[in-house]
C-alpha cells in the first residue's frame, strides 16, 4: 500500500509544529542555566564511589568544598586550598 504524500506532509508539518518550540525552549533554558551571574554555589564535579556515596566538589565564593554524601552520615572532607595556596 503507498501512503497518500498530502496525509504524510500534514502528519509531518503537525510534527514539526510539536517538537521545534519544545526543542527551542530546551536550548532557551539550558543556556540560562550556563550563566548564572550573581549565584554563589555551585556543582563543580561529581563522582560516583560506589551504588550510595558520591564525592562531590562544590564551589562556593570562589573556594572549593569536598563532600562526601550518601553513606550512613554526610561528610565534609575540607576546603580545598586556592589557586595561589601552597
Amino acid at each position: 500500500m503507498i501512503p497518500d504524500t498530502d496525509l504524510m506532509l500534514r502528519a509531518g508539518g503537525a510534527l514539526a509544529v510539536l517538537v521545534v518550540p519544545l526543542w527551542l525552549a530546551t536550548r532557551a533554558l539550558r543556556g540560562r542555566r550556563r550563566s548564572r551571574p550573581g549565584h554563589r554555589l555551585a556543582l563543580a564535579e561529581s563522582l560516583a564511589l560506589d551504588p550510595r556515596r558520591r564525592l562531590l566538589l562544590v564551589r562556593c565564593d570562589g573556594r572549593e568544598l569536598l563532600l562526601l554524601t550518601g553513606g550512613s552520615q554526610d561528610a565534609v572532607i575540607g576546603w580545598l586550598p586556592g589557586p595561589g595556596a601552597r
